[in-house]
């Protein structure tokens, strides 16, 4: 049931996003499941272009688990200084990578990766959804945040968790795995905090296209 006591068909509604990004790859530039793990619990309040333009020069000193759990903070920090909180992140790495040790340890599951140091839901859907394995949530990022309640889909709300529970209570676990980076790329692109609501795909269903058109 949504908002207005209405039972909405939004696997329907949604369509047009989840045909659009279905299967595009997250915007961080990552190569295997070890560098994705890192670069996700570096972008925690930091933007993913930057996460990008450090990380080559971090991978090529750090190129797997093992070679960061020998480290140390004197070494790492200054390879992911230009990071926020970047001290803070460095205890992080060397925590997981420490407790992981290998690049096949790394887990796929919500209780194996928030159970890791810096890794909340947020960023395990983040990365099950990249190694594609069935969702046992919905990414709330920032952008679906700002989308969700502007489409219409939940009332508004700025905890990430909140929206995410909100979200798996209204959507089917079947979308579940591409739902939440579809609204997350259409907020980058199109729903933007000054959205180009002509341009789009989902504006016939949209509640603020509805009261702003």
């Amino acid at each position: 049931m949504d908002l207005f006591g209405e039972k909405n068909d939004w696997t329907t509604k949604l369509a047009p996003i989840l045909k659009k990004y279905k299967g595009r790859k997250h915007p961080l530039e990552y190569q295997n499941l070890y560098q994705l793990v890192i670069m996700v619990v570096l972008s925690a309040q930091d933007s993913d272009a930057n996460i990008n333009s450090i990380s080559p020069a971090l991978f090529e000193a750090f190129p797997n688990m093992e070679r960061l759990a020998a480290s140390d903070e004197e070494t790492l920090i200054p390879y992911i200084s230009k990071v926020r909180n970047f001290g803070t992140k460095a205890k992080w790495l060397l925590e997981i990578a420490q407790t992981i040790q290998k690049d096949e340890n790394i887990p796929l599951t919500m209780e194996g990766l928030t159970a890791l140091k810096g890794i909340g839901r947020k960023s395990a859907n983040v990365i099950m959804r990249e190694a594609k394995v069935p969702a046992e949530g919905i990414i709330a990022d920032l952008h679906v945040i700002r989308v969700s309640p502007r489409i219409g889909l939940i009332p508004e709300t700025q905890d990430g968790n909140k929206v995410e529970k909100q979200l798996m209570q209204i959507l089917p676990k079947e979308i579940w795995n591409e739902i939440g980076m579809a609204i997350s790329f259409l907020g980058r692109e199109i729903c933007r905090p000054k959205p180009k609501c002509e341009e789009c795909p989902i504006n016939s269903i949209c509640e603020y296209y509805r009261v702003n058109q």
